[in-house]
């Protein structure tokens, strides 16, 4: 190599990382692939105040529905690697999306920089209150005992509820009929009337019919019980391992996002998750904060879309037609 080479090498090295140390110069944009009001958009507006205090710099969210958050994921994918515009992704979005959808046009890990991982909602196993089982292995030994199938109901095909069913269902042996819905609200309905026998369901949406004594739940597939239900095992507790699920939220830039730039993006995410109102504030509605280097949360999302191909192919279940 020559010396002319070298020495462009090294300005440009000298350029990239003054360019690091003085962002940010300007505000950061923070993309929700879904509209206002869920719980990805609650998530983002939940960590990004604390972010912008720490960073220096404004952070506007901007929602950007459409396509079940692939509209959004694609703006980030394509933006400039230069740490001002980021994507708040959650588990369809970065795990299920990329297995059931071949058209999609983005990677999860080769398109993205990980930053951290932010909040976890786990599921509740849910029966109708005057369901005869009162625990898992109840559960399970009526299953297996009974001559025709459970129904299971679900929000909708390719749901994290119908994931966590068939994940519970080759762990356990039990085999069910999954009964798709079009949204939560209308299989608690169903669940509630008899109709079918069992969900696994969102813990926020979840919680406030089991507290008021609508349908009883079984389990949290969480690795901890939560301190909303603490009288609700955990799906280790009830003797079945490895069927822990959840919606996740995690916070990403554009892959080729200079190290340091991430580096300090997840530092601001680590610092801000830690504040007792951000805690308090995910813990009202069912979440528990993550926090995890870039590292780790780029494994943890591939590992997952990993775990969740396994259990689609143990489970019989197809990509979509295209």
């Amino acid at each position: 190599m020559s010396k002319l080479k070298i020495t462009l090498l090294v300005l440009l090295a000298g350029l990239a990382q003054g360019a690091a140390a003085a962002y940010p110069e300007r505000p950061i944009r923070v993309i929700v692939p879904f509209a206002p009001g869920g719980n990805v958009d609650l998530t983002a507006r939940a960590v990004t105040p604390g972010m912008a205090e720490l960073l220096g710099r404004n952070i506007v969210v901007d929602n950007r529905g459409g396509a079940g958050g692939a509209v959004g994921a694609e703006i980030v994918a394509t933006s400039a690697p230069d740490g001002y515009t980021l994507l708040v992704g959650s588990t369809g979005l970065l795990t299920i999306a990329p297995l059931v959808n071949s058209k999609l046009r983005y990677d999860p890990v080769r398109d993205f920089a990980a930053i951290s991982l932010i909040s976890n909602v786990p599921l509740l196993m849910l029966v109708n209150a005057s369901y005869p089982a009162k625990t898992v292995k109840e559960f399970i030994a009526g299953a297996k005992s009974r001559g025709t199938e459970l129904t299971m109901a679900s929000s909708g095909n390719f749901s994290t509820g119908q994931l966590a069913g068939a994940l519970f269902q080759t762990v356990t042996g039990v085999r069910m009929i999954h009964v798709p819905y079009k949204g939560a609200s209308l299989a608690v309905l169903d669940l509630i009337g008899g109709r079918v026998d069992v969900m696994f369901d969102q813990f926020s949406s979840a919680v406030g019919h089991v507290r008021g004594g609508k349908v009883r739940a079984l389990a949290v597939t969480a690795s901890a019980r939560s301190p909303q239900l603490p009288d609700v095992p955990t799906m280790r507790e009830a003797d079945v391992k490895g069927v822990e699920a959840g919606t996740f939220t995690a916070i990403l830039a554009p892959a080729g996002t200079p190290r340091d730039i991430v580096a300090r993006l997840n530092e601001a995410v680590d610092k801000t998750l830690r504040t007792r109102f951000v805690s308090d504030s995910f813990a009202g509605y069912g979440a528990e904060t993550i926090g995890a280097t870039p590292a780790v949360s780029k494994a943890f999302i591939r590992d997952e879309i990993a775990k969740w191909k396994k259990v689609m192919n143990a489970a019989g279940i197809k990509p979509q037609p295209q």
